[in-house]
């Protein structure tokens, strides 16, 4: 398999479930229908899924603004004064391009790096660290003064979800997981909180901690990274989540069918 293409590697991972029946017909969705099947369980699951992992920022909370606006001002800050020590130029950090090209969905020591090597700038691992600590800093103090917003259809799934006896938990490659949950009022929604990993290890160490194996816990992501690193850590369903309208590339990257709001899910069954 090692040198087939991703669509080849992706049918025989369905075809050759433990349940061939179901393999068969899950591979005919996705070639012939052109996805795979949307409601499989009551919650459009497979019916081996036992635990849910939910990506926080985009996918349950709307807080990329919170992180792009601490980001601006910690690098606009340093960017300033760095331009009048060198009598350089100022560029300030932008909002939009530099927070998702560098900064959304990764690690945060990740992300700094990204965006220091983009600018020309070296700096010691101490300097990087302590510009972390400050920009968590910043972000704590946005937290204090804001009530962090979620997306209400995927509070509904959640909330669904736990009813049917799944086990739930939330990640965030960031730090404040649970500050942020906790702002949102939806903390015990979940029965595990992550932050602070890269999200290969991030999402299999959620899974072990709900007492799930990869073939039963879905991931739920919104990112074309996040969907990738589920599918290398060998997750049997992973669901992109489209805010950005990006489905295919979401469907690119591993995620095994893509839609606008996971409440979309429950729908779908209902649907007659």
């Amino acid at each position: 398999m090692g040198n087939a293409s991703p669509e080849v590697q992706r049918f025989a991972r369905h075809v050759t479930r433990p349940n061939d029946e179901d393999g068969f017909a899950h591979a005919v969705d996705l070639f012939i229908l052109g996805q795979p099947p949307l409601a499989r369980t009551k919650l459009g699951l497979p019916p081996r899924a036992r635990a849910c992992l939910f990506g926080l920022d985009g996918v349950l909370t709307q807080t990329a603004s919170l992180h792009a606006r601490a980001w601006k001002q910690l690098c606009d800050y340093y960017l300033r004064q760095r331009a009048k020590s060198s009598g350089q130029p100022f560029i300030p950090f932008d909002l939009v391009r530099d927070y998702s090209r560098y900064f959304d969905g990764k690690p945060s020591l990740e992300g700094i790096h990204a965006f220091l090597d983009a600018r020309g700038i070296e700096l010691p691992e101490s300097t990087v660290h302590a510009l972390n600590d400050r920009k968590s800093g910043l972000l704590a103090e946005l937290l204090r003064q804001e009530r962090v917003e979620t997306y209400e259809g995927t509070v509904r799934y959640v909330q669904a979800a736990r009813a049917a006896g799944l086990r739930t938990a939330a990640v965030s490659a960031s730090r404040h997981c649970a500050e942020m949950l906790q702002s949102a009022g939806i903390a015990d929604l979940f029965d595990a909180r992550l932050d602070a990993m890269p999200p290969p290890e991030l999402y299999l160490t959620a899974a072990r901690a709900l007492g799930a194996s990869t073939e039963e816990a879905v991931v739920f992501e919104d990112t074309p990274a996040g969907a990738a690193a589920a599918r290398a850590a060998h997750f049997a369903y992973v669901i992109g989540v489209d805010r950005l309208g990006q489905p295919a590339e979401l469907r690119r990257h591993g995620a095994d069918i893509v839609v606008a709001d996971p409440a979309a899910l429950l729908a779908s069954d209902e649907a007659p």
